[in-house]
């Protein structure tokens, strides 16, 4: 993921690292280059802006502008380390960022909506990423690839339990952090599993009678 994961209310609580959005950061975070520009930096690691403009295809003017708003937010900052008098170095401040209140989606519905359609864009860029360069991967990894949707029909509770339970079995592997980096064993390599749930409530049941 952008690393970004949206959860029920009721799901276990965000671990070290992360960042759960309120009003001022879900306003700050309602933009598709800023979700990016979050993105990239844990992906990758600290950058310039004029080095995240050429990975976003925007100006550096552009990505320094969004990199001061999200600093002004709390999401990045200044990489003092890093960078001198010519150029500043960015860095993210979290490894992940939850959005699980459905009071606060409902009372800021447009930037509530901003934000998750930039997710939305940015899960479908990765998954295209990846085809582009499944042909040139080891053929181990390429057979690791899927792509697949399941259909159920299930109650709000349900749905609920579903993702608790998946969210167990994901939870029982190594996340991808610096430290986990450094002593994972030979041949870990980062794999981004993103899950959608996706309530369709226009489709009605069908008809057990018909032939």
């Amino acid at each position: 993921m952008t690393d970004d994961t949206k959860r029920p209310s009721d799901d276990p609580s965000p671990d070290e690292g992360s960042v759960v959005l309120d009003a001022k950061g879900l306003r700050a975070m309602a933009h598709p280059v800023r979700v990016q520009l979050v993105g990239l930096l844990r992906k990758h690691g600290p950058s310039t802006a004029t080095r995240l403009a050429e990975r976003l295809g925007v100006n550096s003017g552009t990505a320094s502008y969004h990199l001061r708003q999200l600093g002004a937010a709390g999401f990045v900052e200044e990489d003092t380390e890093r960078g001198n008098a010519r150029e500043r170095w960015w860095r993210s401040v979290h490894r992940t960022t939850w959005f699980n209140d459905p009071e606060l989606a409902e009372r800021e519905p447009e930037a509530a909506l901003a934000y998750q359609q930039s997710v939305a864009s940015i899960y479908a860029l990765r998954t295209q990423q990846t085809l582009n360069d499944l042909q040139t991967m080891p053929r181990v990894w390429r057979e690791r690839f899927d792509l697949s949707d399941w259909v159920l029909r299930l109650t709000p509770e349900e749905a609920t339990a579903l993702y608790q339970e998946l969210w167990g079995v994901i939870g029982r592997y190594r996340r991808d952090t610096p430290e986990n980096a450094a002593t994972a064993p030979a041949g870990a390599e980062r794999v981004g599993v993103i899950t959608h749930f996706l309530p369709e409530l226009s489709t009605p049941a069908p008809d057990a009678e018909a032939p």
